[in-house]
């Protein structure tokens, strides 16, 4: 597990809609990660890429068809598949499939962008503008230091995504 030193990265709003590159930083200002403008105009994909270069996460446009679900990618890969739980009464309430068959949970008022991941009742990231004074922006907290945090951004990323899609359609 490590120092219990939770990890902060600022993420702009409607981080998928932009065509230009975009840095994820740390919340000392170091560049983190790269989100490729150029993907997604040439190929219709969001790519997360590390600061050498090198693509962590692809979500695909034409994922997106598909009704309420999204998928994340790596190397061509399926990483996790982020759906609605339909049951869920009380706030918005995600599930994260991930490829190796464990489950995530998204909870909390995604809308607002106050919401937590969880692993089995065990907080991975903590997602929150309140803390932020920075317009259009949010923080990603990724609590545990095992845990992948490019995989945590993009969840968090797909989860705001797919409530702002379903508010358009109610």
């Amino acid at each position: 597990m490590g120092n219990g030193l939770s990890m902060r990265f600022l993420v702009r709003d409607r981080l998928l809609g932009i065509g230009d590159d975009y840095w994820i930083e740390d919340d000392q200002g170091r560049k983190v990660y790269l989100v490729d403008g150029k993907a997604m105009r040439l190929r219709d994909t969001f790519e997360l890429k590390d600061a050498q270069g090198r693509v962590l996460i692809d979500i695909h446009q034409k994922m997106f068809a598909l009704r309420d679900t999204m998928v994340i990618e790596r190397d061509g890969e399926g990483l996790a598949r982020i759906k609605r739980k339909r049951l869920s009464l009380l706030r918005n309430h995600y599930r994260v499939s991930l490829a190796d068959g464990t489950d995530l949970d998204v909870s909390g008022k995604i809308l607002d962008h106050e919401f937590a991941v969880e692993y089995d009742g065990e907080l991975l990231a903590v997602i929150s503008r309140r803390w932020l004074h920075l317009r259009d922006t949010y923080g990603v907290d990724v609590v545990r230091d095992d845990a992948d945090p490019a995989l945590l951004i993009a969840i968090a990323v797909c989860v705001i995504h797919l409530a702002e899609k379903e508010r358009e359609d109610d």
